[in-house]
Parts: structure tokens; C-alpha cells; sequence
């Protein structure tokens, strides 16, 4: 019995298409002002004029790490302080707003959103000053507010026949068994889980209790945040129930969200994360901002970050998003039409260092065996799977997908994909009840239990973890004598529609999990 038929790709390329308001005529920016969402946030926040907070700071994307002196010479000279470590492609410089606005040439204000959040923000975009450019590569956003989110299980759907597949259905869906049944389970593996909100130890039990699966070993890192609203606990057990044997670590990113700073403290969190389980699996359900909100250089801190954990053998999996390609989405309603600002991605799945993951409408007969797959869009919700091309990042390398849609120059997201929709989602366990899971929130933690049951097996032949993961997905997608993916052809989101090959929700496709180890074993022996 199909757990839920395929909707006909007529039916899903009829929505393909956003409608847009009636254009008008756009007035000319003054000097160095920012447009699209930054402009959108402050438009919709009350100007509360110059700022008057104790300091306010922006961080700086530097040439090399080395001693930045002309910056500090600099910043010196406008009364601005310099904080910056060895070793570091990127600094921060901190000081009154005043001082800041002075050097800069620029507006510093305070601002009042309508939930009562103060932080202080530029509308201008401040620029390299000339005697830095030599040392100085980009300045990022003068913005002490970051409009982050968490992804939310749906509400459970009720037309999903058997009421959604079994979290045990997912290793015979996505062909896991065949290595879970010679023992690889994710024994001597660490998966770590950010997260915003807590879990409860019971319904950890009661999952384990109900499916038939091992107890959760769980460790907390950073105390266990005090909401609870199923996030945390759906990333949890679908890692867990894929890799049982394998330490769950939830880690509580709350802090990075308050205050200004965010991708500063998030990169100190992870660098934190990274030293004390070097080499574990990170998933990422957790949205700091689409990528048209920020600069370059913001991300810089939580880049380098990345790239030091991924030398320790770490695989760090986002989700992409669940607004159908719109993850800018910034109406003051839902019901607000799309507008062109709306485009984007989200800024940590668009980041080079990181496995994006899209989400996908799921298929299977009676006992989880796979029948097909689309991709994810709930057309009325406009939800489904986030994607796109990057403005802030440039195509790496690797990435050479031979895609005919998106800029062919950029960054495209995701980078593969897994069940997303809620109609065909996984059941979990929440405040004693059984729920379905959704979202590409719940895709992410699904292919970090993956990553583990394949890093053990590695590791088990001698060979190194996966670590930067995304160059191995991508020559074993041009060229494996297996097939790794199943390649997503019917769909849609709000901005694009999916086709043969490369596209921007799906990816590379889903996996099938025997094939890609296999594929990786091949791989990484011959890169030894």
C-alpha cells in the first residue's frame, strides 16, 4: 500500500511561477544605502534615532590571518578598539556608536521592533576605507539583531495513511539496513544537535520503548534550554534511531540569538563544540538570517569555525529552509503576496563549509520499501523545500553540477535532500504522544544519523571520517560505479522547478546509503 501517491508534476508546475505585485518604479538610493530584507527589517522596526548603546561593532573579513597593523593603526586613530587572534582571516572592531559613525561615514542608529526587541543597526553598508584595502577584503553589517528561528514540527496531518512512516521504516527506505544488519550503527561516533529548545528524558524512553530501539545516550552541552516545543526532540530521535549506538549531544545554541554578535558567538560555540568532541556529525535545524541580510564578512567567524572542526574529521548537515525558496520571507503577514525581496536562502545552509539539505514528498510501499520521491512544496502553505543560488558565496570548485538553472557563478543550495513533507513524515515522540515530523528540519538530523553509521564504517577500514563532505558527494555523483542518488525529478517550490540532475531543492538527490558507502570506500582509498 503507497504511503501517499505522488502529486503529478502538472499539478505541481502550475504554482512553479510566484506572481508578484505590479512593478513600480524604484527611487534612487542615497549613499551606500542597503536594500531588499536588511532595508524591509528596519523599515518595519521604529527609528529611535542615534544610537545611544554603549558600544556597537561589526566584524571584518581580512586578506590573510595575519596581524592586522594598519587596521588597528586605524581604529586607533577613530577611538575604536580591535579584537583579533592569531591565526584569525577576519577581526572585530568595537567602540561607541558615535566613533563607529565618525570612521565609517555612516548612520548608526537604534532601532524598536514590534515585539518590543531594541538593538542598534546601520542603513548604510560601510565601505573598505582606502588606506585598508590592502589588509581589508570586506566590512560586514553594522546590525545588533539577527531574526533567527527555529524549525517547529508541523501540526500532525490526518490524511497520512498508517499515520506516517515508522522511524524504523526510514533504514529501509533510504537502503541503511544492509549495514545496520553487519553492525554499524554509529558505535564510537558522536552526533551533536543545535539546538534552541529542550528535550524531555520520557519521551527519549518512550521512543526507545515504543520502536524497538536502544536507549538515547544523551549529553547536554551549555544546560538544557527550558522550552520545549518538539524541535529538539524530533532532531534527537530520528539521529538517534538511524545511528542507536552513537552519542547524541544537544547543544544549546540560545545565547548566539540574543544580543548582537551572533555569528561571533556562534563560531566561538562551535569552536567549543569542536574541542571537546573533535570529529562528531553536526546538524543545524536553526535559521540566523537568510543570506540577503547579511555581508560576507559577517560569516566569517563561524567559516573559519567550520573549516578548523572539518580538519578533526567533522560533517556539519543544514537544513534549507522550509519557505519554498522565499527564506527571506519578511510580510507583515503570511498572507502578504511574495515580493522579489523575498528571494533568498538561508545564510548557514549557503555556507561552502556545510552539507545543505532539502527535503522531498516520500513514497514507499506497506513495508518502507522506497517507490519514489518529488520534491517537497505544500503549494496553499507556500512550504515546502528552501534553495537557491547564493549572493554572498561563490560557486566552489566542486560544485560543478552542469545545472541549467541559477547563476552559474554562485553557491547553489541545497546540496542533497531527504523526506520533508509532513504528509509523508516520521513519527516521534512528544509530551507522551506520538507526532509526524516534517520540514527540512527533520531531513538534516536524518542524514547526521546517516554520517555517523558511514564514518564508523570508514573508520572500521582504516580510512579517514568524512569530514568536508560536499567534494566527496559530488565526484561520487559524476562518476560512481554504483548508483549513490536517487535523482529527484518531479517538483517544485515557490521560485523553481526541480529537474534531471542538479537542482536547487533537492540537489544531488536522496541517498541510497548501501551504494554511497560503498562509492566512498572506493573513493577514499584512492585518495589515501
Amino acid at each position: 500500500m503507497l504511503r501517499r501517491p505522488l502529486t503529478p508534476l502538472l499539478a505541481m508546475l502550475v504554482m512553479v511561477t510566484v506572481v508578484f505585485t505590479a512593478d513600480r518604479p524604484t527611487p534612487p538610493l542615497p549613499y551606500n544605502m542597503i536594500a531588499g530584507p536588511f532595508a524591509r527589517l528596519l523599515a518595519q522596526s521604529v527609528d529611535l534615532g542615534p544610537a545611544r548603546t554603549q558600544q556597537v561593532q561589526l566584524t571584518v573579513e581580512l586578506r590573510s590571518p595575519t596581524r592586522p597593523a594598519a587596521l588597528s593603526d586605524w581604529a586607533a586613530r577613530h577611538n575604536l578598539g580591535v579584537h583579533w587572534r592569531d591565526g584569525d582571516a577576519w577581526a572585530v572592531v568595537a567602540g561607541a556608536p558615535r566613533a563607529i559613525a565618525r570612521a565609517l561615514d555612516v548612520a548608526v542608529h537604534d532601532y524598536r521592533r514590534n515585539n518590543g526587541v531594541l538593538f542598534y543597526a546601520s542603513p548604510q553598508q560601510p565601505v573598505v576605507p582606502q588606506q585598508l584595502s590592502g589588509e581589508v577584503t570586506e566590512l560586514g553589517r553594522i546590525l545588533g539583531y539577527t531574526p533567527s528561528h527555529e524549525g517547529l514540527p508541523p501540526t500532525p496531518p490526518l490524511d497520512v495513511p498508517n499515520a506516517g512512516l515508522a522511524p524504523t521504516e526510514l533504514l529501509t527506505a533510504y537502503s541503511i539496513t544492509s549495514l545496520t544488519s553487519a553492525g554499524y550503527t554509529g558505535k564510537g561516533q558522536t552526533v551533536v544537535v543545535f539546538t534552541f529548545d529542550g528535550v524531555d528524558q520520557r519521551d527519549l524512553d518512550k521512543f526507545s520503548e515504543w520502536f524497538s530501539v536502544p536507549p538515547v545516550n544523551l549529553e547536554v552541552m551549555g544546560g538544557m534550554p527550558p522550552e520545549r516545543r518538539g524541535e529538539a526532540t524530533m532532531d534527537v530521535q530520528f539521529a538517534h534511531v538511524i545511528a542507536p549506538s552513537a552519542k547524541i549531544v544537544l547543544v544549546n545554541a540560545r545565547s548566539t540569538a540574543e544580543g548582537d554578535a551572533t555569528y561571533v558567538k556562534l563560531g566561538k560555540l562551535m569552536e567549543d563544540v569542536d574541542h571537546r568532541y573533535p570529529g562528531a556529525v553536526w546538524s543545524f535545524s536553526i535559521g540566523w538570517g537568510c543570506d540577503r541580510l547579511l555581508a560576507r564578512a559577517d560569516l566569517a567567524p563561524v567559516r573559519s569555525a567550520l573549516a578548523r572542526a572539518q580538519r578533526n574529521g567533522t560533517t556539519a548537515f543544514v537544513a534549507s529552509g522550509d519557505l519554498a525558496g522565499l527564506e527571506c520571507k519578511g510580510g507583515k503577514t503570511w498572507s502578504d503576496p511574495p515580493s522579489p525581496d523575498d528571494y533568498g536562502v538561508d545564510v548557514m545552509a549557503s555556507l561552502p563549509e556545510v552539507t545543505g539539505v532539502g527535503g522531498t514528498t516520500l513514497s514507499t510501499d506497506s513495508q518502507g520499501q522506497w517507490l519514489a520521491e518529488q520534491g517537497w512544496y505544500d503549494v496553499p502553505l507556500t512550504q515546502g523545500s528552501g534553495g537557491g543560488a547564493s549572493v554572498l558565496f561563490a560557486r566552489p570548485s566542486w560544485q560543478d553540477t552542469g545545472t541549467r538553472g541559477g547563476p552559474h557563478d554562485k553557491r547553489l543550495v541545497p546540496d542533497i535532500a531527504a523526506v520533508a513533507d509532513p504528509f509523508t513524515g516520521v513519527k516521534f515522540v512528544f509530551n507522551g504522544q506520538i507526532l509526524v515530523g516534517g520540514g527540512t528540519s527533520q531531513a538534516a538530523p536524518i542524514w547526521a544519523g546517516m554520517a555517523a553509521v558511514m564514518n564508523q564504517f570508514l573508520t572500521a577500514h582504516g580510512l579517514e571520517q568524512l569530514g568536508d563532505f560536499n567534494p566527496l558527494l559530488y565526484e561520487i555523483a559524476r562518476g560512481a560505479q554504483v548508483p549513490a542518488f536517487r535523482d529527484i525529478f518531479l517538483g517544485a517550490n515557490a521560485v523553481t522547478p526541480v529537474m534531471v540532475g542538479y537542482d536547487m531543492i533537492t540537489g544531488l538527490g536522496t541517498p541510497n546509503v548501501d551504494n554511497l558507502t560503498r562509492a566512498l570506500l572506493v573513493l577514499k582509498s584512492l585518495h589515501r
